[in-house]
């Protein structure tokens, strides 16, 4: 794996479009960020009220500063203004307890944490106070998925969130997949993709070496509104478990993002009437199941193998949240030799700001492992 300092990697050009499951995700609008042209004002009272609401503000802004200067302040003031207003976080943090005191089977407190979240575009997550869940559940590590923005359109506050480095890798379809990690100490190394061409397009893996683990941050293909990309998807599937294999001969691996697969009944509401729809198929279930059957953990049915309504994505339709009409699509998933590290595996559904909510990864290992903050 080739060394890298903390780095993104932009692609160019792609054709196809992958759509979403039943309960399908809408994509994000390129032009989010923009603002609506004003129109001209009609006829001559419209004129007059704008001449005189004109007058009114140079009354009130006269400092006696030059009149370009002093619109320029104003067009400064109403930029941060609307700023302060987008940012505001959907989420009830301070009413929500993060704390954790779980121990591993040594009765060793945890001392790494990794959060993972599906953001369904990076722009929108942080206009919607995505960043504060940095604030409160302090992770040491941090994966998204879905970032749908290429490096060059990043806003400023998630390119340098301080006491993190990050790595991003974007697909060659601006607004679509991408996928990004933030950690409070440098990886060893890091890879981008598959080392696959043909699945190499879209921004949706990456890999990162610390001593004794790798951590792989990814977004698995979705197989489409009438599975019209199960094919890939189960192509993916295959070479992911391939991919993951030879790592697992190197050190332990902990795989983390949205697999988008419900694993087993209990991990979404409807299994009867979804059994032919995406994410839910025999045969990408059956992936799910041959990628464990490899030596690897799901994490959250460790600890809590008959919790039902236990879920990580809601469709935005028909108040599914609220009813927590759900399914569980995001995992933690580790090499069979880190579970005596391990400690607990949260799901944070009082978690506001995408489709999906945040999870956390709380693990015990010795100091070489842990990313210091």
């Amino acid at each position: 794996m080739k060394e890298e300092a903390p780095a993104n990697k932009k692609r160019k050009g792609v054709k196809k479009e992958e759509k979403g499951k039943d309960e399908s995700k809408e994509e994000e609008d390129d032009d989010e960020d923009s603002l609506p042209e004003a129109k001209p004002v009609k006829g001559k009272r419209g004129q007059k009220k704008a001449a005189d609401k004109s007058a009114n503000t140079e009354e009130v802004q006269d400092t006696g500063e030059p009149t370009t200067k002093r619109r320029r302040k104003a067009d400064e003031k109403v930029a941060e203004d609307s700023k302060k207003k987008v940012s505001k976080s959907v989420t009830d943090y301070e009413s929500m307890d993060f704390k954790n005191n779980s121990k591993n089977s040594q009765d060793k407190e945890w001392n790494l944490k990794i959060s993972c979240w599906n953001v369904d575009g990076i722009r929108a997550w942080m206009g919607k106070g995505g960043l504060d869940f940095l604030e409160y559940e302090k992770p040491n590590i941090l994966c998204l998925q879905e970032t749908k923005c290429s490096q060059d359109k990043l806003p400023d506050e998630v390119k340098n969130v301080p006491g993190y480095h990050a790595y991003w890798l974007a697909s060659d379809k601006d607004g679509y997949a991408g996928v990004s990690i933030y950690t409070t100490k440098l990886a060893m190394n890091v890879q981008y993709g598959l080392q696959n061409e043909e699945l190499d397009t879209e921004g949706r893996i990456i890999t990162a070496e610390y001593e004794q683990f790798y951590l792989i941050c990814t977004y698995v293909p979705n197989a489409g509104r009438k599975l019209v990309t199960l094919d890939k998807r189960l192509k993916w599937n295959e070479e992911f478990r391939k991919y993951v294999k030879e790592l697992d001969k190197k050190k332990p691996v902990i795989i983390c993002g949205d697999m988008n697969v419900a694993h087993k009944e209990i991990d979404l509401t409807n299994p009867k009437t979804n059994k032919k729809n995406a994410g839910f198929t025999e045969e990408e279930r059956t992936g799910m199941s041959e990628l464990l059957g490899d030596g690897f953990v799901d994490t959250y049915r460790h600890f809590y193998p008959d919790k039902t309504g236990a879920y990580t994505f809601w469709s935005n339709m028909s108040n599914s949240r609220a009813k927590n009409v759900g399914w569980r699509l995001d995992y933690f998933i580790i090499s069979e030799r880190l579970v005596p590290a391990l400690c607990d595996s949260v799901i944070r559904d009082k978690v506001y700001g995408s489709d999906h909510c945040p999870i956390s990864l709380f693990l015990s290992l010795s100091s070489a492992d842990k990313p210091k903050e």
